[in-house]
């Protein structure tokens, strides 16, 4: 699974909100590691999905399993 897709996936078990790749490209690299707050940092996430149509996270099958 790709750490975007990752993201997609927690924007929405989180808060049932569906954002394109691109839309959770800021969560996926908080998610990853690949950028790590300072400490006492304080960090928002930009969220947009209106390149992305509404996705099945539950029945569609995931990118790393099929």
């Amino acid at each position: 699974m790709t750490v975007f897709r990752a993201a997609q996936e927690a924007f929405w078990r989180v808060l049932r909100v569906v954002a394109e790749p691109g839309g959770a490209a800021a969560l996926a690299a908080l998610l990853s590691g690949r950028y790590a707050p300072a400490a006492g940092e304080h960090v928002g996430v930009l969220v947009c999905g209106a390149n992305t149509d509404a996705v099945d996270f539950v029945s569609r099958p995931r990118e790393d399993t099929a």
